[in-house]
C-alpha cells in the first residue's frame, strides 16, 4: 500500500471528510484530494502534520506495508461499530423515556378513575375542582412528572 492509499484509509477509519482533514493540516481540500489520488505528496511539514492528525509514525505512513491496509480497515470497522453502539444506546433510551411517560400517564389515568369510583367518599374533591378541573389538574402533574423523568434520563446518558 502506498501513501495515496494509506492517506485514504486513514482518513476514512478516522470519519474525516477530506475537506476536515484540509483544515487540520492548513491545506486546500483539493491538495488532500491530489494526495489521495496519489496526484501530488504532501511537504514534509505536512506529513509531519499527518502523522500527529492520525498517531501514526512517519515509517508507517511513507513505507510500503500490506499490513497497513488491515490495521486501517480494523480501525474503520471499530470506528463503524463504535457509532452502531452509540446509536443503539440512544434508541434504548428514548425507548425507556417513551414507557417511563406512558406508565405516569396509565397511572394519572387510574388515579383519575379511582377517585370518580370514590366520588361517593370524597365528594368534597368534586365540589372543590368542578368539572374536568381535576381531569386537566391529573394530566398537568403526569405532564410535569413525565418531563422530569426525561431530564433525568438524559442527564444520566451523558
Amino acid at each position: 500500500m502506498d501513501l495515496s492509499e494509506k492517506l485514504l484509509n486513514l482518513r476514512k477509519a478516522n470519519d474525516l471528510t477530506q475537506e476536515q482533514l484540509a483544515e487540520k493540516t492548513g491545506v486546500s481540500r483539493q491538495s488532500v484530494s491530489k494526495w489521495e489520488s496519489g496526484q501530488s505528496v504532501p511537504e514534509l511539514d505536512k506529513i509531519v502534520a499527518l502523522c500527529d492528525i492520525f498517531n501514526v509514525s512517519t515509517d508507517y505512513l511513507l513505507k510500503p506495508s500490506e499490513i497497513d491496509l488491515l490495521s486501517a480497515k480494523t480501525q474503520m470497522l471499530e470506528n463503524q461499530q463504535k457509532t452502531l453502539e452509540k446509536e443503539i444506546q440512544t434508541k434504548e433510551r428514548k425507548k425507556k423515556a417513551l414507557l417511563s411517560c406512558a406508565a405516569v400517564y396509565l397511572i394519572a389515568f387510574a388515579l383519575l378513575i379511582l377517585i370518580r369510583s370514590l366520588v361517593w367518599e370524597i365528594d368534597f374533591l368534586w365540589r372543590l375542582f368542578p368539572g374536568f378541573t381535576l381531569h386537566i389538574i391529573l394530566f398537568c402533574i403526569a405532564t410535569a412528572v413525565s418531563i422530569i423523568v426525561c431530564l433525568r434520563m438524559k442527564a444520566d446518558s451523558r
